[in-house]
């Protein structure tokens, strides 16, 4: 049994692929080379350049708030995760109850269209707002008024009607013949929706649905408004008195550690399932690539 061998017509065409990579590598490193000196010439030559870097970039004092600043992002991440987890678990129940379509769920679907239009519509901030300094004047004796508490609460009521549309939008896009076909298998209708629409449901999403957590990790800062001392509460704290804005700068750099590795998993998700993904399987996709 002899060793394959590629044909002279395919060597050529991988030589000519391998010449069209060199080609793109060296003009995309030529355009940043270029960007980014031209970036660079025209902050170092700016007038007010030395003042801003003392302003903005003092490395001892990115030094010496680091660990408040650190903490405070502490809570950012408590806050983040908490209402990631409920937002996903309330986001895809209400789903369920909108594509419903049991008469006796009819007032909870309506609740529910409701809601979602609601905090849908209105911003982030004005939530925030409402449920820090209108909840509180209720005075409940059980309803927990830490800042940390309200804001997280303001965050999970707005990001759970965005996922609730994202998951109802996944179930919506499963075949009917796919429930046809488990109802004539003698599934029951709660049969059907836990085992063939929500896995398919939730797999078709799982790219918006990531994408969602990663603004809701980013929209964490916001409880700051109400007084909680998070990464940028703790900046800005840091920051009076001296008026050196290098404490805002340390808390974004703390917040981009998070958000951009979290945004690559995504964008490399994203890829594997989409259209970039499904090129590798063809022949010849190279090419097309």
């Amino acid at each position: 049994m002899t060793d394959w061998q590629p044909s002279a017509r395919a060597r050529e065409r991988q030589a000519f692929r391998r010449a069209q990579h060199r080609r793109a590598l060296a003009v995309a490193t030529v355009a940043t080379v270029v960007v980014v000196a031209a970036v660079a010439y025209v902050v170092a030559t700016a007038p007010g350049w030395e003042r801003a870097r003392t302003a903005f970039f003092s490395p001892e004092r990115a030094v010496e708030v680091l660990p408040e600043v650190a903490e405070g992002l502490w809570l950012n991440l408590r806050v983040w995760v908490v209402a990631s987890v409920v937002g996903l678990v309330v986001g895809l129940l209400l789903a369920v109850v909108r594509t419903s379509r049991l008469p006796a769920l009819f007032p909870l679907r309506v609740l529910t269209v409701l809601y979602v239009d609601v905090f849908r519509g209105v911003p982030v901030l004005l939530v925030l707002l409402l449920a820090g300094f209108g909840l509180p004047a209720l005075r409940l004796e059980w309803l927990p008024v830490s800042a940390a508490f309200l804001g997280g609460l303001a965050i999970v009521l707005t990001y759970t009607a965005y996922l609730a549309e994202i998951f109802r939008a996944g179930i919506e896009s499963v075949h009917p013949s796919q429930v046809a076909a488990a109802r004539s298998l003698g599934l029951t209708r709660g049969q059907t929706v836990r085992r063939v629409v929500l896995p398919q449901a939730v797999r078709n999403v799982t790219a918006p649905t990531a994408s969602t957590l990663v603004s809701l990790q980013k929209d964490s800062g916001l409880i700051s408004i109400l007084g909680a001392v998070d990464a940028i509460r703790a900046a800005q704290i840091a920051t009076t008195g001296d008026y050196n804005f290098t404490p805002y700068v340390v808390a974004g750099v703390l917040f981009l550690l998070l958000s951009i590795p979290l945004t690559r998993l995504v964008d490399a998700w994203s890829a594997r399932q989409g259209w970039r993904g499904r090129l590798r399987g063809v022949s010849g996709a190279g090419v097309i690539r």
